[in-house]
């Protein structure tokens, strides 16, 4: 099974991006794809979750401003990020929980905020 994540970059603060993920490979039935982000000297953190059934949750921090959407039949999970500050500044990692029960990582995609 591989997680392909594309989209990160250099953004200027107030940009957005779009970041992707799709899946590929023999795997159960996706119960839940979410991304979580690891900045320098941090703790990995969730930052939004869909699952199979549309329900999406998101971070404090990111609320408002970010959007997770999913494409299943496609195996494709998407954030679009908007009013990117530098705090956003981190590794991305896509994450796929399936059914029976396993949990899939991608390789992580970088996002840099700055001017």
């Amino acid at each position: 099974v591989q997680l392909v994540e594309s989209g990160g970059g250099l953004v200027q603060p107030g940009g957005s991006l779009r970041l992707s993920c799709e899946a590929s490979g023999n795997f159960g039935s996706i119960s839940i794809m979410d991304w979580y982000r690891q900045a320098p000297g941090k703790q990995r953190e969730l930052v939004a979750a869909i699952t199979s059934g549309g329900a999406t949750n998101y971070a404090d921090s990111v609320k408002g401003r970010f959007a997770i959407s999913g494409d299943y039949a496609k195996n494709t999970v998407y954030l679009q990020m908007n009013s990117l500050k530098p705090e956003d500044t981190a590794v991305y990692y896509c994450n796929m929980v399936t059914l029976p029960f396993n949990t899939y990582w991608g390789q992580g995609t970088q996002v840099t905020v700055s001017s």
